[in-house]
């Protein structure tokens, strides 16, 4: 009989699934009996068989403060009616909402903290700078949530050496999950004629996406046969709006991709632009590597992991403008580069890539370990 596993994140789930995030859940539903206590984007169905899903609070200002406050009682809702054996909980914060919520129900449900980043950043580079008040609270809580684990799991070099420096070793750590059948399965295309990069990512601070306006601005009259193609959206959407109404011929703005929509647009790309701040293990840039493109990355956190500066891209430091601008116009004034680098991060892509039933695989493992010690 399959574990039952609750499974809790601040997420934001696009029910009915589809594309990747289905090929992912319905190869955990084969070896997992699970629930998905998360977010829902607006205007988006909450509910199906396996998830539960919040809709945004209105207004949008209180939506953060709302989930969390109310996520002790909706956890333990899911503690008394589903009755899971584990759950694996993404964050801190959740973590501290799931101990609460344990702790009132009088439940014995065995948790496994999933390590995503850096918790000092969560409110330092995510969200309003009235965020930044709570820097004291987040800074003391986490220690003691990631203590109070009944397992952890990691998915970096970075975020490994968060735990063990708390004197916590972490129960297993494999990377996010990466749709092989999206990125890896086809052999990488040829670069396109013109020079191109794309970034994929909420338009956040702690992406460097206000970084990388700026950088586009002084790199694009260097490289006028260029593009930026920017995928996504978040609170810095007007950046990205007035970006492309200063330099319409130069860039293009899609709010929402699936994934086999950012892996052909990848492919029409010569380098994948990840500039972040804070990344616990780049996904996008994993994906980049399986699509053989060329990678300017931030040089924090767990991107080096993936990105190896002169090998498979260029690190940048996230607030360093000139220089990202110069990274970028290196690759998209030398064809020749970017086909070296990018063929260097498929080799990486190959190494790091993996199917939904080896990623369930790992899971199940993660959470046989917990329940078997």
């Amino acid at each position: 009989m399959n574990p039952r596993v609750l499974f809790v994140s601040r997420e934001r789930f696009r029910l009915p699934l589809d594309g990747a995030q289905e090929r992912k859940w319905a190869a955990v539903a084969r070896v997992i009996d699970h629930r998905v206590l998360a977010a829902a984007p607006d205007g988006r169905p909450t509910q199906d068989e396996r998830f539960h899903l919040i809709p945004p609070a209105s207004p949008r200002v209180f939506d953060g403060a709302l989930f969390y406050v109310l996520l002790p009682w909706r956890i333990g809702r899911e503690l008394r009616r589903f009755k899971p054996q584990a759950a694996l909980v993404q964050g801190v914060h959740e973590l501290v909402a799931f101990l609460v919520a344990r702790r009132l129900a009088g439940g014995h449900t065995k948790v496994i903290l999933d390590v995503q980043g850096d918790w000092h950043e969560t409110t330092r580079l995510y969200g309003s700078s009235l965020r930044r008040l709570l820097n004291p609270v987040n800074d003391a809580l986490a220690p003691l949530a990631v203590r109070r684990a009944d397992a952890v799991r990691t998915v970096s070099t970075q975020t490994t050496g968060l735990v063990r420096a708390l004197g916590v070793e972490p129960a297993a750590t494999f990377p996010s999950y990466v749709d092989a059948d999206a990125f890896l399965v086809r052999s990488p295309a040829p670069l396109p004629e013109r020079p191109r990069a794309i970034f994929v990512g909420v338009l956040e601070r702690y992406k460097a996406f206000d970084t990388l306006v700026e950088a586009w601005h002084r790199a694009a009259p260097r490289v006028p046969d260029a593009t930026l193609h920017i995928v996504g959206d978040g609170t810095m959407r007007d950046r990205a709006r007035a970006l492309v109404a200063q330099l319409p011929e130069q860039t293009e703005w899609s709010e929402r991709l699936t994934a086999e929509e950012v892996a052909g647009a990848m492919d029409d790309a010569w380098l994948v632009c990840l500039p972040s701040r804070s990344e616990g293990l780049p996904r996008v840039a994993l994906e980049a590597a399986c699509r053989g493109r060329a990678i300017v990355g931030g040089d924090r956190a767990g991107i080096p992991d993936v990105v190896h500066d002169e090998v498979n891209g260029l690190l940048v430091d996230p607030d360093d403008i000139e220089g990202l601008a110069e990274a970028l116009v290196r690759l998209l004034s030398d064809r020749e580069l970017a086909q070296a680098f990018g063929a260097a991060a498929r080799r990486t892509g190959e190494e790091w890539g993996v199917t939904p039933g080896e990623y369930a695989a790992k899971v199940r493992a993660l959470v046989d370990g917990l329940l078997d010690g």
